[in-house]
Parts: structure tokens; C-alpha cells; sequence
């Protein structure tokens, strides 16, 4: 199936997940994909910034590709496939869409500053993979260092119909989702699926402002999928009761250059991968760390009976 722009409900993005040794664990990704879908995951995103795209040989990409397009059956995989030239995104692109992924990922370079230069590269990377394939803006400005107004979105969406999504991680952002749904109202831009991101950090208002969901990579998706659930079904003090109890070890993975380390320890101690290690050149955590972060989840364990490990 093929993305577009009613897409909704969790799109977990994906840890790669490796061995101590540096090689994949593969039998950790069929873990992770199970893990997901008992979730409700209504998709999955992999060769994300998570992902550790950069660090993957492209066999390894495109083997990884497969694994979660077959584990995920009929729900939609997206796949980043930005790139520093657009040859390899094409190409990337292109192998991804045979192998029966939903739609494509695509990141500004950090390099672009303004708005022309953001719409035309956009420009410049739907000919490159042609426009048949459903692409995804990402809109990471904390990473990615460039800043996307609604007005360049909606332009970007409006010029190209294989737009159906935006990944939105502006922060703060809620003010723009709000903007983007009012184009959208009064009908100068059409309308495109808007998940977000930030490890879920702003989920309980983003649901508010007009997200269809989440897409990124908390250790425990079943929250970010209850809270979108429970969002959509008006039980607002419910998501937020649910939410805040997350919400210290959503803090504490939102620190810059620990937050995969902390996710990916955490989602061994809950077994959905069987190695918190990070391809080199990666980070880690301390044993205080460590500690730490059993601390919060032994007390999210109480104010949350579903993740108690």
C-alpha cells in the first residue's frame, strides 16, 4: 500500500538494533517488530536518525528495509532515505519502493537557509525520485538546524501532490500545527497527515492542536499509541493522567547525545532488543545512569500498571 495523507495512529521510528560486536541483530528486529505491533503500531519508520542510517552499508540498509516491510505485512513502512546527494536517495528510493515500502522520508541538508533554498531542493529531490513515490517532510530544526515556516510547508505540499505527510519536531511547534490546520481550513493548503515527533515530549497538546499521531521513538510506543487513542476518543484527562506519568522518562531520553543510549537500554530491559549497543562511532550511558533510569522505571512501573517490567 502506498502512503497518503490519511495516515494516522502510531509510526513507531526504529532502533537498528546491533550486537556488542557491531554486527545487526536480526533476530532482535523480529523482536522489535512483534514488540511494535502488540503496540498498535499502525506503522513503523525505519533508516531514521534513531536508525542509524549513516552507519549502515547498503545491502544492510536495504536487508533491513525488507525485514520490517515482511514483519509489518499489510501496515505502511516509510523509509528515510535522505542523503547528501540525491543520486543515492534516487537510488535508495527507488530499491526501498520494490521492495514494497509505503512512502519515503526526506530531510532538508543542513545547509539551507532559506526559503527558496528549502522549496527548491525539496523541487529538486521529487525529481529525483520521481513523483510517483509518497514522500514524508521532516522537520527537525533542533538537529537539522533549518527552519521551516507553515508558509514553506504549505508551499512545498502544494507543489508537489506526492506530499502526504509532514514529521513535525519544530519546537516549540504546537503554534504551527495550528497554522498548518488553519491553511488547511480555509482551503489554501490540501490536507497531509501530520505525526510528530521529540521522543513524544509534546504529544498530549500536539493531539490537541491537530496531530494525527506520533512518530518517533520512545521506549515504551504503547503509551504514545494509548494517548493518541484516547485523544481522538475526547478523554483529555485520561491521555494527560497517562502522559504525565511518562513524562519524567520522557525528559530524561531528551537529553542531546544520551537519548538513544537511554532508549536503547531501556528497551532491553524490556526485551524487545537484546543489545542496548550503538554502531561506532556511538555513545553510552554510565552505571549511574543506568541506575537512574531504573529508578524511573520502577516508579513508572506503579503509576502505570501496563509498563511495569
Amino acid at each position: 500500500m502506498l502512503l497518503d495523507a490519511t495516515a494516522a495512529g502510531l509510526f513507531p521510528i526504529a532502533p537498528t538494533p546491533f550486537r556488542a560486536d557491531g554486527k545487526i541483530d536480526h533476530g532482535s528486529i523480529d523482536t522489535l517488530i512483534e514488540g511494535y505491533l502488540k503496540a498498535g503500531a499502525t506503522g513503523v519508520t525505519v533508516l531514521g536518525i534513531m536508525g542509524e542510517a549513516p552507519k549502515l552499508e547498503p545491502d544492510e540498509a536495504l536487508d533491513l528495509t525488507k525485514r520490517f516491510i515482511d514483519g509489518f505485512g499489510y501496515l505502511p513502512v516509510i523509509v528515510g532515505v535522505s542523503a547528501p546527494g540525491l543520486a543515492a536517495m534516487r537510488s535508495l528510493a527507488r530499491a526501498v519502493m520494490e521492495q514494497g515500502a509505503a512512502g519515503v522520508m526526506i530531510a532538508p541538508p543542513s545547509h539551507l537557509r532559506t526559503d527558496d533554498q528549502i522549496t527548491g531542493y525539496y523541487a529538486q529531490a521529487v525529481e529525483a525520485i520521481g513523483t510517483d513515490i509518497p514522500f514524508v517532510i521532516q522537520d527537525y530544526p533542533l538537529t537539522l538546524t533549518v527552519q521551516m515556516t507553515p508558509k514553506v510547508i504549505r508551499h512545498i505540499v502544494m507543489a508537489h501532490p506526492s506530499c502526504v505527510m509532514l514529521k513535525h519536531e519544530d519546537w516549540p511547534g504546537l503554534e504551527k500545527i495550528s497554522t498548518l490546520r488553519g491553511f488547511q481550513k480555509d482551503g489554501s493548503m490540501r490536507e497531509i497527515s501530520i505525526l510528530t515527533g521529540n521522543g513524544g515530549l509534546f504529544l498530549d497538546f500536539e493531539m490537541e492542536r491537530g496531530a494525527d499521531g506520533a512518530m518517533t521513538g520512545y521506549a515504551f510506543p504503547e503509551m504514545l499509541s494509548r494517548v493518541v487513542a484516547l485523544q481522538k476518543a475526547g478523554k483529555r484527562d485520561e491521555a494527560h493522567d497517562l502522559f504525565d506519568a511518562h513524562l519524567p522518562l520522557l525528559r530524561y531520553e531528551q537529553q542531546q547525545g544520551a537519548g538513544l543510549a537511554v532508549r536503547k537500554y531501556v528497551m532491553m530491559r524490556r526485551g524487545l532488543i537484546a543489545s542496548d549497543a550503538q554502531r561506532k562511532p556511538g555513545s553510552a550511558i554510565s552505571a549511574t545512569a543506568k541506575a537512574e533510569v531504573d529508578y524511573l522505571l520502577e516508579r513508572l512501573g506503579r503509576l502505570d500498571p501496563v509498563s511495569r517490567l
